[in-house]
């Protein structure tokens, strides 16, 4: 008789140095406990994530691999084969929740395909935490991800954006490679109308949390900066 299938379990992680405990339901951290194969975005937080969460197991018995962005379906298949003999797997984002501007996805997808439980957990999410607190329109909302590198194409998309947003009623969102954060700024100020808002949330849920909603205006009046810190961009035209 062949085993019932094990389940995918989709773990959310911190979005940054804090206690997981402060962040994380218990209903969470123990099923992470109970795990000893996991899909990982990248295996070195993993491995600071389980060893954070005082994992039951010691590391070296846990088994760890790695689903990057750079994985493919097929790799995806592969990866949940055991789960086919009955063993179960957790799934680790770098940051936040699995799944969600997250290379996980296809790893969900597949188990879908193979008729494997999936149990996402509850966790943080800085997309929707920063959706939460920007007052903007959160009964529509269109999440890109990061805008194009060059200037002119990265302001070209900030403009359909923004008029996507003013003509659908829309909140766009939007994140950037930290290092980038203060330009992305400068373009949204040199792009978009004055009368448009633009919320920047950083650092979300760690001792730095900062979230500004202001005018494009407002942005432009005076120095901002936002540093090399964690972020999502959210757009509201109205």
């Amino acid at each position: 008789m062949s085993a019932e299938p094990g389940e995918l379990h989709l773990i959310p992680v911190t979005l940054g140095d804090v206690d997981p405990r402060l962040v994380l339901p218990a209903s969470a951290l123990q099923a992470a406990s109970g795990l000893d194969y996991f899909l990982a975005e990248n295996a070195k937080s993993a491995r600071q994530f389980l060893k954070n969460i005082e994992h039951l197991r010691p590391l070296r018995e846990l088994q760890i691999e790695c689903f990057d962005k750079d994985s493919s379906p097929e790799r995806a298949g592969e990866l949940l084969q055991p789960l086919l003999a009955g063993r179960s797997a957790g799934v680790l984002s770098e940051a936040g929740s699995p799944a969600v501007a997250d290379p996980g996805a296809l790893l969900v997808a597949a188990a879908h395909r193979l008729r494997i439980r999936v149990v996402p957990h509850v966790g943080p999410s800085a997309i929707l935490l920063a959706l939460m607190a920007s007052g903007f329109n959160g009964q529509r909302f269109a999440f890109h991800g990061y805008l194009p590198v060059p200037k002119d194409d990265c302001r070209r998309a900030i403009a359909m954006r923004e008029r996507e947003s003013r003509e659908q009623d829309q909140t766009q969102v939007f994140i950037e490679t930290p290092y980038r954060n203060d330009q992305l700024l400068q373009a949204f100020c040199a792009t978009c109308a004055a009368s448009s808002r633009l919320c920047v949330a950083s650092d979300l849920t760690l001792t730095g949390e900062s979230v500004r909603s202001a005018t494009i205006a407002e942005w432009a009046t005076g120095k901002s900066e936002i540093g090399r810190r964690p972020s999502v961009f959210l757009l509201y035209a109205r």
